[in-house]
């Protein structure tokens, strides 16, 4: 491996920790923010696991970096069943059903509030879209044998105005039956060209069978700024994030169905440290599009019913409301560590996944080839 390679790891490292620093800086801020603003002691706010690198202390709260960046916690007084609780309004678990459930919902939030302005500051500045031109053809397919030809730009599909990749491919994908009519533009003429689409069987990321059209075009690599005004822009970010969250937890739920492996649908820290360097590579916008996605993933993950995460404590909370009282400390005790050891299995699992799926062991070895 050259300079060159060992500057591109050097970047994509760098990018990767800037990236899972903002998002956790963030989630933490949320609890953080939110415990003070109800009086709540915060005794550590920790950036990262493990060993300290730096600390200082302001007031009752300590502020740290730790060795391990990939996660932080905060420290409330009292937030732990075990503790000596006085029953004084700054313990964490002093307080309402009702402050600890904003507390702790605080964190998700701000991490989906923040994948809600990055989406909505893209489409303000420009979000890089695909053109409806042809690119490329795929042999023995309807399009080559009509006499498509690459650069043509697709202009409109059955009347319907099509001016990128994504419309085009949306109204060919569900033209499950007969001929469609396609105005193509080539060379400042436009033309018209009758194409009956050949229907294939094929899994969606859901891992569902579905029919989809196909014609066999790819797009070119021309992409146009799309942006959008003020007002729009916000709209089309919150539209983005809905559809994320959709298609989030619609994979989750197929992954618990089993119609969606594990193994293709999760990925992690490594996984994460190669797409953030893919990403950055291709440009800033990039990189902050898939921080977006990783913000708003982050919430939803973090919202899940799960024993140790924040919507694993919400559920507690919640039968708490119901029964009128705390669960039993040993039950909290036993499911928690239960929810630790899955967890911490789940996260061997994906780390092995990551390491096979993106060739770390292979690069490793060429590293010292070289």
């Amino acid at each position: 491996m050259g300079e060159r390679g060992s500057e591109v790891n050097l970047l994509s490292l760098i990018y990767f920790l800037i990236v899972l620093g903002i998002l956790v800086l963030v989630h933490e801020f949320g609890h953080f923010i939110t415990a003070k603003k109800l009086g709540v002691r915060v005794e550590r706010f920790a950036i990262g696991f493990g060993p300290k690198l730096w600390s200082i202390k302001k007031g009752e709260t300590e502020y740290l970096i730790c060795a391990i960046p990939l996660g932080g916690y905060v420290k409330m007084a009292g937030d732990e069943p075990g503790e000596n609780i006085k029953g004084h309004e700054w313990e964490f678990l002093s307080r309402s059903v009702f402050d600890r459930f904003k507390i702790l919902l605080a964190g998700p939030l701000l991490n989906y509030i923040l994948a809600f302005l990055i989406f909505s500051i893209i489409f303000m500045f420009g979000s890089p879209t695909l053109t409806n031109e042809v690119g490329s053809l795929f042999k023995d397919y309807p399009a080559e044998k009509q006499g498509i030809l690459v650069g043509d730009k697709i202009l409109s599909i059955d009347g319907k105005n099509v001016k990128y990749w994504e419309d085009l491919t949306e109204i060919i994908h569900t033209h499950t039956a007969g001929p469609m009519k396609l105005s193509i533009e080539r060379a400042g003429k436009i033309s018209e060209k009758e194409i009956t689409p050949i229907v294939r069987e094929m899994k969606d990321i859901f891992g569902k069978s579905t029919r989809i059209a196909l014609i066999g075009i790819a797009p070119s690599q021309k992409i146009e700024k799309v942006r959008y005004g003020f007002i729009s822009s916000f709209y089309m970010g919150f539209k983005k994030l809905i559809q994320l969250t959709y298609i989030t937890y619609k994979a989750l739920w197929s992954v618990l169905t089993g119609s969606l492996s594990v193994k293709e649908s999760m990925t992690g820290p490594i996984g994460i440290f190669v797409i953030t360097g893919e990403a950055a590579k291709m440009g800033l916008i990039y990189l902050f599009h898939l921080m977006a996605i990783l913000s708003a993933s982050l919430a939803i993950f973090n919202l899940l019913p799960f024993p140790v995460l924040d919507g694993g404590h919400i559920f507690f909370l919640a039968l708490e409301k119901i029964m009128g009282k705390p669960l039993p400390m040993k039950t909290q005790e036993i499911v928690t560590n239960i929810g630790i050891s899955l967890l911490i299995l789940l996260t061997i699992f994906i780390f092995y996944n990551d390491i096979i799926k993106f060739g770390v062991v292979d690069k490793v070895l060429k590293l010292f080839k070289h």
